[in-house]
This record gives C-alpha cells, structure tokens and sequence, in this order.
C-alpha cells in the first residue's frame, strides 16, 4: 500500500511538473557595433482626398461649431501630436496626378472646383489647399511629404510648386506665396514625383517612368540638387521586383532621395471581406498578406543594395495597411472601414518588420489617417475615436530615432487548418536616455506564447510593459463605446535574476520598457 502510494504521489508530481513547464521561445537581442538608428519617419501617416479624410475628417472649416484652428479639428490635432507624428503625405495617392496645385490657393471663394474622379466622382471643391496643409504640419510638427502630379500635369507646374513653397527670394512664384499671405517658405523637403505610375498614376512601363522621373526630377532642383530635396519615386506594386530593378538601374543615385514600394494586407482584391465581421479563416488569411512585408522589403532590399551598396537611397514604403470593403450604407469610393484587434495585428508586425530593417527603410505611411482605411481616427460629426491601431502606434513611438537593438529567435507557429504561421513578431531598440524597449506581437488568434529575455546581458534590472488585446479579434472601438480597446499595463512576466519571463495573449501587443 504504501509503496503504490509513493509511486501515485510520484506520477503526480512529475505529470504537475511536465505540465507546468511552458514551452519557451528564447528572443535573443544583441547590440551592433555600429548602431543602425530607427528613422522617426518610419512611423509616417498618408492624408488623402478621398471620402472623409480631408472634407469631414481633418477639415471642418473655420467657421465650423466643432473646435478648430484655420478649419482643422482641434481634437484631431491633440491626437496626431500625441503620437509624435513625424511626416504626412498629401494630396495623393490617386488624386494626386489629378491635383493642380495653383487651383488650390488664394481666396477661397475663388477657387475653381473638379471632379474627384478617383473617388466617389465628389466635387472637390479646394478649399482645402496648400497654405492649409503646409500650416497644418507646421502645427503638428510634421514634415510634409508632397505628391507631385506627374500624370495629367507639367514639369513647369511642379518646378513652380517647389519654387512656391521653398524658394525665400524674389521670382513669379515666391511673389505669388507672399500675395496669399505666406511670407516665409515652408522649406518642403519631401517630394514625390508621381504616385503609382504602374497604375492611377499613368498606367506607365518602368522604362518609360524612369525617363519622366529623371525629366521631372532635373527641373525641381539644380544639379547638385542645392535645395536638398529627397525625391522619392514611384515605387512598385508590391511583389514587382522588375519596377525596382529597372528604376534602380536607369535613375542615377544621386538624382533619387527615395524609392517606394506598395503593399495593402488584402484578402483577395475582388472579395475583400468585412472590417468586423471576419471569421478566422479571413483572420488568417490576412495575416499571411500583412506578414508577406518581411519578404517584399528584404528582396526589394537586396535589389536596391546591388546598385546603391551604401545605401544611400531610402526605402519609402508610403502606403501600407489593411483593406477590407466599405462598412455597410457607406459610399463604395470613400473607403471607410471599422478597425478591430486584427488591424491592431497588422500594425504591430509592419512597424517590427520596418524598425528591424531601419538600414534601408527609412519612411514609411500608413494609408490613411482619418476615416480611410486603417485609419488611426475616426470621427462622427462632432465625435471622435481612436482605433486599435492608434494605440499601437502611440506604443511604438518609443523607437522612433532610437538605436535598434537586433534581435533573433524562433517563432513558435499559429495553425489553422494545416496552414501555419510564425506567431510572434518582435522588434527591440534602446533611446538616447538608455531606456529599451521591446515591442512583440502574438499574432495566435486562440493561443498564448511564453518568450524569455536574458537581461543580465542589456543590463537591464527593473521592467514594466503595455499591453494592447481585447476579448473578441473582431472587438473595436465605437462611438458608443470609444475606450473599449486601449493599452493597459501589463504584469504578465516575471524578473528572475535577470531571466525574464513573459506569457504574451493570444492578439495582442507587448512594449516592455527596460533601463
């Protein structure tokens, strides 16, 4: 009897002890000898005309009830600030090779108005223009990213735009600025020539774009380009390598500040599925594309690393996100979709797929802002919210021109279905003040992940965390119910001797900050 008790009391020991042993991913991070700093401008954001982004969204007009300065949402500008918002691109996307610049200054009243072609066939009206969005960056602290019409327009018209807001002597279009009421220069350093000329932007071969890029990027500057623009050029379609290696071949790198890459997390681009009402398969499925970044920039990467080694050139991904159809009752062309933990997903393994891969790219812009696709913000009349995928950015600005820290392991894997993907996305970085700081994602839809850190190698003694996760994938913020979904603090990990532990939810995100 008492021999078969010591061997019930022993199985059960052993069976507690297998069982309470997690299985644990090792995240190893590492300090370069040659630091790599995370470009601020990474963490960039994309206004577009289209739908509510501007008209409705950002701008109310001055004489509007909601508060405001020069017609732009006060509550809008608190948020965008909060963030640490580092650069906005504007007019386009698609409208900008429709946008003429000069139809939107001067007096208001005498603007003339177009049809929004690309988007819902709205009549734009321009009161919104140039002062007004140059204004708003200086407001919010943000560098401009000006999208140059290279599709329907001029040379002239460009090399005068630059000449309108950059030039401090006396010519036409300086004399014209000081005319409208703006006596300094903006002093505008981002410029793209062109927007998806593959596609909205002129349906061009990249042979053919390569010759207007270098025709339009001559006459914006001098030849030494004296004026220190960065000129970005249109980039590819996503997995478009040809686009990359043809532009990279026949555009001198001294001519080009910047090449762009595209790249939406869709389904299936005739079958988008719904924002919120997504079953797990849809989940998953989207996760692949949104994953598909690591692989689009590192091969992109290496393209541009065979004709610009010391990589001169950025990497501009300037239009990344989810897309997914309307919300229901909405306009078709305004693109306006709810944001629930999966864009959350999104976000969070984007921004560690670019900070990790900060030597080549070094801007990036979340398509859109307000109320248009994976926006950080949505409004409802005089209402506002902040999405799940704000509060992840709001997390993530720690890294912003801080030195990475990189970092290596090996994912355990999210399943569904026989299909399988890596379920733990990570980035790692130390600022000027000393503080570290680790982002991770588990992107599992049902499982939680255990990962440990040695410390005792960053030095690190003392550590607190963030959390960003919900109940439901499909949970998000409402007008109705605005805080829903917001970063809390975490105590899910352990501190021994320097080991850390930490068991991360199923979709969620983690920043742990160390010093």
């Amino acid at each position: 009897m008492k021999k078969n008790l010591f061997l019930l009391l022993t199985f059960t020991f052993c069976s507690q002890l297998i069982f309470s042993q997690k299985e644990s991913t090792q995240l190893i991070i590492k300090k370069e000898e040659k630091p790599i700093t995370i470009n601020k401008n990474i963490y960039g954001h994309f206004a577009e005309h289209l739908g509510r982004c501007i008209y409705g969204g950002f701008f109310v007009g001055d004489t509007s009830k909601i508060p405001n300065t020069a017609g732009v949402r006060n509550d809008i500008i608190a948020a965008l600030k909060e963030l640490k918002i580092p650069n906005l691109r504007w007019p386009g996307g698609c409208f900008a090779d429709t946008y003429h610049w000069k139809d939107g200054i001067g007096p208001k009243e005498s603007r003339p108005t177009i049809v929004n072609q690309w988007w819902g066939g709205t009549t734009e009206d321009n009161s919104f223009g140039t002062h007004d969005f140059l204004n708003l960056c200086e407001v919010l602290g943000a560098e401009p990213y000006l999208a140059g019409n290279i599709g329907s327009g001029t040379v002239q018209e460009l090399a005068d735009w630059v000449q309108y807001v950059n030039f401090a002597g006396k010519s036409p279009m300086s004399d014209l600025r000081k005319k409208n009421g703006r006596n300094e220069p903006w002093k505008v350093k981002f410029w793209g020539v062109g927007n998806e000329a593959w596609g909205c932007g002129g349906n061009m071969t990249a042979e053919y774009y390569a010759g207007e890029y270098r025709k339009y990027a001559t006459f914006m500057s001098d030849w030494e380009n004296t004026g220190g623009l960065t000129r970005i050029a249109s980039g590819s379609n996503g997995a478009d390598y040809n686009w990359t290696e043809v532009l990279m071949k026949n555009i001198p790198t001294n001519m080009l500040g910047g090449l762009g890459v595209h790249h939406y997390a869709v389904i299936n681009w005739n079958k988008k599925g719904d924002a919120v009402d997504y079953t797990e398969n849809q989940y998953f499925e989207t996760m692949k594309s949104a994953l598909k970044m690591e692989e689009l920039v590192t091969k992109h990467a290496a393209i541009m690393d065979k004709y610009d080694p010391a990589k001169k050139v950025t990497m501009a991904v300037d239009e990344w996100g989810g897309w997914y159809e309307v919300e229901k009752g909405t306009n078709p062309g305004f693109l306006y979709q709810q944001n629930t933990m999966r864009d959350a997903m999104i976000a969070g393994t984007t921004l560690n797929t670019f900070n990790n891969h900060a030597d080549r790219v070094r801007m990036a812009n979340l398509a859109q802002c307000v109320n248009v696709l994976q926006a950080v913000i949505l409004t409802d009349k005089a209402k506002m919210i902040l999405t799940p995928t704000y509060h992840v950015m709001k997390m993530y600005r720690v890294h912003q021109d801080a030195e990475l820290l990189p970092v290596s392991f090996t994912s355990p894997m999210y399943t569904f279905e026989g299909k399988s993907l890596p379920a733990i996305s990570a980035s790692a970085s130390k600022d000027k003040s000393g503080l570290v700081h680790i982002s991770l994602v588990n992107v599992d839809s049902k499982k939680e992940n255990t990962i440990t850190i040695d410390l005792n190698e960053l030095g690190l003694k003392n550590v607190t965390a963030t959390i960003l996760t919900s109940k439901k994938l499909q949970d998000y913020n409402s007008f109705e119910k605005p805080n829903a979904i917001e970063p809390k603090e975490f105590k899910g990990f352990t501190n021994v001797k320097g080991k850390l532990e930490l068991t991360i939810p199923a979709f969620s995100v983690v920043v742990l900050e160390g010093k």
